[in-house]
This record gives C-alpha cells, structure tokens and sequence, in this order.
C-alpha cells in the first residue's frame, strides 16, 4: 500500500468516526436543553457503545466475506442516515436512534478498515507502521467531529445552542461520510488466499480457543481500563483540587495530544522493537504514571502524567492489532477484529459504572492505584504476544 493510499484510508476513517464524535457531543446537548434529566442523557450515551458491542461480530464477518466495499457502503450509510434523521426530527428517541447508527457505523468502519490495511501490508514492519497510522485516526475524528458540531451548534441559528443551530450541526455531520465515499474510490482490495474458504459452521468460540488470543484480548482490556481511569477520574480528582474547568479540560487534552503524537513516530521505533516489548514498556511505564497521578500535587504535574500515560497507552493499540493480524487465519481475521472492538466497547459501558462504586470505597487515589496495580500483575503476560516465526495451528487451518 502506497503513502497516498493509506492516508485517503486515514481521512476516510475520520469522516466516519467524525460523525459519531461529533453526534456525541450534539445529540447529549440538545436532549439536556429540551428537558431531559441526566440519566436519560446517561442511557443515549451508553447506546453509542452497546451497538458495536451488538453488530461489531457481524461487521466483522461480513468483512471477511466481501471485503472492504460492502461494509463501507453500509458504515456509510448508516452514519448518514444517523446523523441526517436527527437533523429532521431533534427528538429523544430519534436522538437514540442515531446514536445507536452512528456507534455501529464507526465500528463497522474501524473494523474494514484494520483489515483492509493489514492485508495490504507486505511484512510485519510496513504491518506495524500501517496500524499505527490508522490508530492516528480515531484521535483525529474525536477532535474534529465535537469541533464541527459546537462551531456549527454556536454559528448556525438565530443565537448559540437554538434548535436550529443543532439541526444544522447533524445536517453538516451527515455529509461528511459523503466524503469518505469519495475517498474509497479506486481501493484496491487485496486478493483472496487459496486457503480463505471460511467453514459454513464456525463459531466465534474457535478463535476464543486460541489461547494467545484469548492473552492479547486481557492484555488490550487491561490498557482500555487505565485509558478509562484517567478519562473517569481526571475530572473528579481536579474538582476535588479546586481547578477550573478548563484546566481539567487540558489534562484530558494533553492525554489524547500525547496519544496521538506516540503514533507518528511509532513506525520508526517498532522497526527495531518487537510489538510484545512496546506492549510491555508501556504496560510498566502505564503503571508507574497511574501510581504517581494522585501524589503529583498541581495541575502543571498532572499534565506531566497525563502525557506519559498518553504516550504509554497510544502505543499499544497498534502493535496489538499486529500481534492480531498475525495469529489469525486470514478468514477470520475481521471476526477477530470485530471480538476485539466488542471487548472494549463492552468494557467501556461499564467501567465507569464500576469505578464509581469502587471509588465511593476506595476514593480517587485508590482507583488509580487498583488499576496501576493491575497492570503491574499482569505486565509478565506480555511475554506471551511474542509471534513465533514457525507455523502454528490456527482456527480454520485444514489441519
């Protein structure tokens, strides 16, 4: 895959994510300005993650059965339809509707997308260089999509936050998947292997009996909880210092900056660095930031910590998509993408529900500790990404 190639499937992945960030930061607003209480709000947030949770398996299978097209296709209308009904009817339901479209569409495309790429990489190098460019774009759709949306939301109407200004914000976010059609134009799709004939009676448990998967898995669900943490406990442990909103807003920001800054220059350094050992640098290095979050005693040495979590946790979502593609069947290979996105979205529903019980006990530093704990306890699992040279038995061989 060629330079220009790949960042046409960046930019088309943006416009995608793009629509549900901005859709989560839109639908959420309008819902609280019409009356609605913040539990209700609460429960169309969770509808942005449950429907990857549902349909990323079928995503993922239809991936692997007609390629890059068909699921795009569907991603794209999905996001479209998402974000244009809201823009026609700005009630609650509808609301929910589109949230629960433009979550599954995001994930449709995550998951098409990660195979697409991955297939056309020629060795575990350019494997490992083209997921880290992909993973640049979720952090680029999480800051365009909410800036699209709240400029639009503030400019459009007759004053800042009126109906129309929101109906104008879904109608903006509804053409940007136009452009990713424009964008996936010409993609070349990667040939079939002799080997691909999928069995008709597979089941998700085959790739759940691998067993270094089944580690990749608990690996990946470890650094989704510390990303959680920091995203659930940042805000509370800087209001309970007496910051100001905006000082907690660029906590959170120098997080996301730093985890997408690691990706940039992740290519160069995973040339010479096997993905199990960035896995595990930044699995302890994860750990000692978490630990050290509630002792750091101002905002100037939170932001510090924010960004060595940033940098340690934006490294690993790309060598364990590597790791991924490398110890699945090529037939299976957007299923066990799909069970990886359902992992995560799965986890991400309800850790904050967890970890506010547990911090009513622990309190805030106790969270950070339990989970920097945690990642300490699991870090020797690591070792057991390494990817073996020789062939290996894998779900769906022949054999």
């Amino acid at each position: 895959m060629t330079g220009r190639e790949l960042l046409r499937m960046v930019a088309a992945q943006v416009c995608v994510h793009g629509v549900m960030t901005g859709t989560r930061l839109a639908a959420p607003l309008l819902a609280l300005q019409i009356g609605y209480s913040a539990a209700q709000v609460g429960v169309m947030l969770a509808l942005f993650a449950l429907s990857p949770v549902l349909l990323a398996l079928s995503a993922g299978r239809l991936a692997d059965k007609h390629g890059l097209r068909l699921p795009m296709h569907l991603a794209i209308g999905g996001a479209t339809l998402g974000a244009g009904i809201a823009a026609i009817w700005p009630i609650f339901p509808v609301l929910c509707v589109s949230a629960l479209l433009t979550g599954a569409a995001a994930a449709t495309t995550q998951i098409s997308m990660q195979r697409h790429v991955g297939r056309a990489a020629k060795n575990t190098s350019e494997l490992k260089a083209v997921f880290s460019w992909m993973a640049i774009a979720p952090a680029l759709g999480n800051f365009l999509g909410p800036l699209i949306a709240g400029v639009v939301i503030d400019h459009a109407g007759p004053e800042p936050a009126h109906e129309w200004g929101f109906r104008a914000a879904f109608a903006v976010l509804a053409l940007m998947p136009l452009i990713t059609l424009w964008l996936l134009r010409g993609a070349h799709e990667a040939p079939p292997e002799p080997s691909e004939e999928a069995p008709a009676d597979r089941s998700v448990w085959d790739l759940l009996s691998v067993p270094q998967l089944r580690l990749l898995l608990l690996v990946n669900w470890m650094q989704s909880a510390a990303w959680d943490v920091h995203t659930f406990v940042v805000p509370i442990l800087g209001h309970e210092r007496g910051m100001s909103a905006s000082t907690i807003g660029v906590l959170l920001g120098v997080f996301a900056a730093a985890a997408a800054a690691v990706r940039v220059v992740l290519p160069i350094l995973s040339e010479r660095v096997p993905e199990w050992g960035v896995v595990l640098v930044s699995t302890v290095v994860a750990a000692c930031a978490l630990v050290a979050y509630p002792l750091t005693p101002g905002a100037v040495s939170m932001g510090v910590c924010s960004a060595v979590l940033g940098v340690a946790l934006g490294a690993v979502q790309p060598m364990i998509m590597s790791v991924l593609h490398q110890i699945t069947p090529p037939n299976r290979q957007g299923e066990a993408m799909a069970l990886r996105i359902m992992t995560l979205n799965f986890s991400s529903f309800l850790m904050p529900m967890l970890f506010g019980s547990l911090g009513a006990v622990l309190g805030v530093s106790g969270l950070f500790w339990l989970i920097g704990g945690l990642l300490v306890v699991g870090a020797p699992s690591v070792k057991g990404l390494r990817v073996d040279e020789t062939p290996h038995e894998r779900p769906g061989d022949p054999r």
